[in-house]
């Protein structure tokens, strides 16, 4: 799927991005994620990569000096915008995650939630990251995941996924842990952070470090 096809796909949910991420995944591990958000230190430079409507990007706005918040879809950067408009130290930008407009070492932080999983080339999004983190800065990746799910959760899941958002984009992945953390490594990543959460439903969190 080229950018132009990713685009379209989720653009067609401006309205009803939140809910449906709920309705898939629910409330309990969206929870549990910001939690795990809300305990990060301050990160300094920040951009979001797949930012969507801005649910998480209040979170690490607050961990943070100044923060892009970035996405390929218009419509879901309109719903961004409004969400994120009192946020001063945020700015709503539309970017490619797979080739940004930013410089080579321009961020402390580069922030993803449920973004590698839905991309084409996660390698991509991984080298990006890098060449735009300076020395010393860390990655921070959530990602929702099938891995260490019971089978019938998972069809549940399935199901609900369907009914929220049709049928998924060719290219969607479903990673474990050694999966992600094999790709950041071949990429220069350390690993500093590395989990599974969630109960019914699975996210990885996972945090590296360019040293």
């Amino acid at each position: 799927m080229d950018d132009r096809r990713t685009e379209q796909y989720w653009s067609r949910f401006p309205d009803t991005y939140d809910n449906n991420q709920q309705c898939v995944v629910g409330k309990e591990l969206l929870d549990r994620i910001t939690e795990e958000l809300d305990g990060l230190p301050e990160l300094g430079e920040v951009i979001e990569l797949g930012c969507g409507t801005g649910r998480f990007t209040p979170m690490i706005a607050g961990k943070c000096e100044n923060m892009f918040a970035t996405d390929l879809s218009g419509s879901l950067l309109l719903a961004a915008r409004k969400r994120l408009n009192d946020l001063p130290n945020v700015t709503v930008q539309k970017e490619d995650c797979m080739e940004t407009s930013f410089p080579s070492e321009a961020f402390d932080t580069v922030f993803m939630a449920n973004l590698i999983h839905v991309v084409d080339s996660p390698n991509g999004v991984l080298r990006e990251s890098f060449r735009i983190l300076r020395n010393g800065g860390a990655i921070i990746i959530v990602t929702f995941t099938g891995h260490g799910m019971k089978l019938w959760d998972k069809i549940k899941m399935g199901l609900r996924f369907l009914r929220a958002w049709g049928k998924p984009p060719r290219h969607t992945h479903s990673f474990s842990l050694e999966d992600l953390t094999s790709m950041m490594k071949e990429v220069g990543f350390g690993i500093k952070t590395s989990k599974l959460i969630g109960d019914r439903t699975k996210a990885l969190y996972v945090i590296g470090s360019k040293d």
